[in-house]
């Protein structure tokens, strides 16, 4: 049984010397002067010569199409109530009547609008955009 109890202060020992060991790398490296420096694999927004490049690689994404939507409003129904609606049926939606409607994209509200037509055709002119601070805000209710 001495056996067993002379090996866990060896091992105590010998992991002590490592994290010593480990200790003194890393006042090596602390001491060093700071000659490595990070990569830049992203360029900083701050410098006026990176601009024009940002733009170039701005781009590669506008051609990624993007689902808008124009939601007029909203309701919950029970299903036995869904079931029942038929050709002429009307569902009262949440909106007040001459409220903006939302415009969606990807899901995501960035502005506000009204109803517009045009050659027959339903538009939406915007009349509020929501900006990023906006949307964050709205995220955190």
């Amino acid at each position: 049984m001495s056996d067993e109890n002379e090996n866990p202060a060896t091992d105590d020992a010998i992991s002590e010397d490592d994290w010593a060991a480990a200790m003194a790398e890393q006042a090596v490296a602390d001491a060093a002067p700071a000659a490595a420096q990070p990569a830049q694999i992203f360029p900083s927004f701050g410098d006026p010569g990176n601009k024009a490049s940002m733009l170039g690689e701005l781009d590669m994404i506008l051609d990624i199409p993007v689902q808008i939507a124009v939601e007029l409003g909203r309701t919950k129904i029970t299903i036995k109530n869904l079931l029942q609606l038929a050709h002429g049926s009307v569902v009262e939606l949440d909106a007040m009547a001459g409220e903006p409607m939302n415009v969606l994209v990807n899901g995501t509200l960035i502005a506000q609008g009204e109803v517009v037509v045009v050659n027959d055709k339903f538009g939406i002119r915007l009349t509020d955009i929501i900006t990023p601070s906006e949307r964050m805000r709205k995220l955190g209710r």
